[in-house]
């Protein structure tokens, strides 16, 4: 093998095998291995059990495989096997293994063919075998048996996946010689995962079974369907051997002399066979690990750094220690009072980058889901002047009024200032529910702790929203007329919309209504001011596509597409125009409903509002509302004013708003936290019962402990062993695209340089016997299993290259 310590290789990956299962998955470690895969009845069982020359693994009908089975062979002069979930116990009746491997399977999967991806761990010690690791996977099955689920392929597909997807497992692909290799279940599910063919070694079976007339030849010369690694052909018992308890050491005898005496394969026999097969397997995996060995090294160190500090601080610890209850209440508190403020405030340390959290959203609800809530208050412009104008013939009673009556105005302004109480009051709910929340990132709290802040939350919540209502109710005190931002009532025909800001909102949004002819959905960077919804090209805002006003636009839901990710809204036009091209609507489309909730909120501001689904009334005299001139001109009138007084009341809310709920609600609890909360818990009860270490805290410590452990001997183990040897280099590539491609529904190989032969019909056209032309292509290396050697075509006696030893 070159040294010694690469002989060690395999068994100190056994090591680690075992270690790492018995502590569970904790570490993620990708361990180099061999899984065998292939479908049902291809002969993986009959390959495993020629490695050992013991029969020991289930047989029947149907899946027996139904649970992996971690095969860990040693080479030692005693014979014996031993199971990971049995330790200790030497098992040298291999009939013995057999019903315990069924026993272990039906215990977790039940007696009727139920499946899991719980890997059984056996050991087996031999004489006759080369250290190997090998994963037996269940066979690829299409149709449910038993209580199987319906989806039963689907699910032993996503097993098998679940380790050959690892950049450190090689695939044994096992097929049948009298199926179609094209259609090889095990080679396309190695094809899908390993397209290089770096880690898919062919094992061909049933060689003596094929018809008469036909063989595998070019198939196993590696020439018809190639493989960067090439096949090896073997010849497993038949049902009959079986039966008839066949031994296994006269049938791999009976394997060699198939391959020497058959004239299809004599002349590769050497390069044939299990025991051929099981040198290949122990060269290749000893040379991967060597491969993958510094970066499984890399990954050993990085996993023990991050449980290095952890493990220090359960390391002597002693969960019945009344100071250490005492220590630890403490610094809960305190830790919690300190990533509770550093939640609520922001800090550099630990940032989420996924979506927002603890202040972030609180801050969102401040200032662009209170506003939106507001905006969203305001009335129809119809309902609005009906009301005005009732409000002026009221008040003037039977008589005529001359003049525009104050009280008209200040009667409709408190009637939207009332309004505004839901909105105030939702907006305590958001934020009461993000401390809430925010509370739940903390896995560290105890019960008590968390019942005593929550309740604390829940007691500002009422003195929040009294305060919030006081706020309206001062509002509604009075009507302060002499505002310097009020326009008053004089020059009523002056009267125009206060200014807005020119920018409101810029970004990204994709207009999703443009048709496939015009080039299909795009991006565009779109920049929203008072008066107009501009898109450019890029955020350069060089180029620009196009500038929409405002006048007479409204905001409306879309559905959801099915087969869209994006979240859309679109504008429209409320007089039934254009609003883009020949388009009547806008659809624009974010990547979330956040980012759509944030747009819709900027359009308020600028005037755009959503559409309100009104239901259709009878009609009345008030549908055939109309007024005089002189009545018209006095609702304008209030109208512009109550417009201009309502700005005021609003800005004032949504300054005061936040402030309220900061003094009222976040302080509080941030203060209580930090020097209230302690008291408390001492005043609850039995501060020691209080931090009784949980269950599932010390199910933690104690993997923790041993994970730590085991990482520190995976590298001591790792740092004595020796990786400079003699290697071979890996074959070339070769073209596998036959495993993928399809014809009229089959698979089909591509054309052999020769008469091409398949492997489950037809007669082989002319001689056999003749070496092959120089030109015929193969792989190089230790898998080319051509006579010829491809240095020297012309040679066709020539002996194979060997593997350096």
């Amino acid at each position: 093998m070159g040294n010694r310590g690469m002989e060690d290789l395999i068994p100190l990956v056994n090591k680690l095998q075992d270690a790492f299962s018995s502590i569970g998955h904790s570490c993620n470690l990708d361990l180099p291995q061999i899984a065998v895969v292939g479908g049902q009845s291809a002969g993986k069982s009959s390959v495993l059990e020629n490695f050992v020359g013991r029969d020991f693994l289930p047989r029947g009908s149907g899946i027996v495989t139904r649970r992996p089975l971690v095969l860990q062979l040693i080479s030692a002069t005693a014979e014996w096997g031993e199971f990971l979930h049995c330790k200790g116990k030497k098992f040298t009746d291999f009939d013995e293994i057999r019903q315990e491997i069924e026993a272990e399977t039906d215990r977790v999967t039940g007696a009727n063919k139920g499946i899991s991806p719980v890997p059984i761990n056996l050991r087996v010690y031999s004489p006759h075998v080369l250290n190997l690791t090998l994963i037996d996977l269940p066979g690829i099955t299409k149709v449910p048996v038993g209580d199987q689920p319906v989806d039963i392929e689907q699910q032993i597909r996503e097993m098998i996946m679940q380790f050959i997807t690892r950049e450190s497992c090689l695939i044994l692909a096992v097929t049948p010689a009298n199926t179609d290799l094209a259609n090889s279940d095990a080679l396309k599910l190695a094809k899908d995962v390993d397209p290089q063919g770096l880690r898919t070694i062919g094992v061909i079976t049933k060689l003596d079974l094929m018809d008469e007339g036909t063989d595998a030849r070019d198939v196993l010369e590696n020439k018809l369907l190639p493989l960067r690694r090439g096949y090896i052909g073997v010849v497993n018992r038949s049902q009959k051997d079986i039966d008839g308890k066949k031994d296994i050491k006269a049938a791999l005898e009976a394997e060699r002399k198939f391959f020497l005496s058959h004239p299809s394969y004599r002349h590769m026999a050497e390069k044939m066979g299990t025991p051929r097969l099981q040198r290949v397997l122990n060269e290749q995996l000893t040379n991967h690990i060597r491969d993958t060995l510094p970066g499984f090294r890399s990954k050993l160190q990085s996993q023990l750094l991050a449980l290095d500090k952890e493990a220090e601080e359960y390391r002597g610890y002693r969960p019945d220690d009344p100071s250490r209850k005492t220590k630890q209440l403490l610094q809960m508190v305190q830790q919690f009072s300190v990533d509770f403020e550093k939640r609520i405030e922001g800090s550099g340390d630990q940032v989420d980058t996924v979506e927002l959290s603890g202040g972030a959203k609180i801050n969102r609800i401040f200032h662009e889901r209170f506003p939106f809530e507001l905006v969203k208050m305001e009335c129809d412009e119809k309902e609005m002047r009906r009301e005005i104008s009732y409000a002026i013939k009221n008040i003037h009673g039977i008589r005529t009024g001359l003049f525009t009556p104050d009280m008209a105005f200040e009667a409709i302004v408190k009637k939207q200032v009332i309004k505004l109480k839901e909105p105030c009051v939702k907006c305590v709910d958001m934020v009461i529910q993000e401390l809430i929340n925010t509370l739940d990132c903390y896995p560290m709290l105890r019960e008590e702790t968390e019942r005593i802040v929550t309740s604390h939350i829940r007691d500002r919540e009422s003195r929040a929203k009294d305060q919030v209502l006081l706020l309206i109710d001062i509002q509604l005190s009075y009507i302060n007329t002499n505002h310097e931002d009020f326009i008053g009532f004089a020059n009523y025909s002056d009267v125009i919309p206060l200014p807005r800001p020119q920018v409101i909102r810029k970004g990204w949004l994709t207009i999703n209504n443009i048709s496939i002819m015009k080039g299909g959905a795009k991006e565009y960077w779109f920049v929203l001011t008072a008066e107009s919804l501009s898109w450019f090209k890029d955020d350069e805002e060089k180029e620009k596509k196009y500038m929409l006003p405002l006048d007479n636009l409204k905001v409306r839901d879309v559905e959801k597409s099915f087969m869209s990710s994006k979240h859309i809204f679109s504008i429209f036009n409320t007089e039934s125009r254009n609003v883009y091209k020949d388009n009547r609507t806008l659809e624009l489309a974010c990547d979330s409903q956040e980012d759509v909730d944030s747009w819709k909120s900027s359009l308020l501001r600028a005037g755009v509002y959503p559409e309100k689904t009104v239901e259709s009334e009878s009609t009345t005299t008030a549908d055939n509302f109309s007024m005089d001139p002189q009545l018209e001109r006095k609702v304008e009138t209030i109208r512009n004013l109550v417009d201009s007084y309502m700005a005021i009341v609003n800005k004032c809310i949504r300054d005061l708003m936040p402030k309220t709920i900061m003094h009222l609600m976040i302080n509080n609890v941030k203060d209580f936290i930090n020097a209230e909360l302690l008291a408390q818990l001492y005043s609850a009860g039995d501060q020691n019962a209080l931090m009784d270490e949980s269950q599932e805290q010390a199910q933690r410590r104690d993997e923790v402990l041993r994970t730590h452990q085991a990482l520190k001997e995976s590298l001591a183990i790792i740092g004595d062993i020796s990786t400079s040897t003699i290697t071979v280099p890996m074959p070339p590539p070769v073209d596998t695209s036959w495993v993928g491609g399809t014809t009229g529904g089959r698979r089909s190989p591509p054309p052999s340089p020769t008469a091409p032969r398949r492997m489950s019909s037809g007669q082989r056209p002319g001689p056999r016997g003749a070496p092959p032309p120089p030109n015929r292509p193969g792989p190089l290396g230790p898998f080319n299993n051509s006579a010829d050697s491809p240095q020297a075509p012309s040679r066709p006696n020539r002996a194979p290259p060997s593997i350096p030893k």
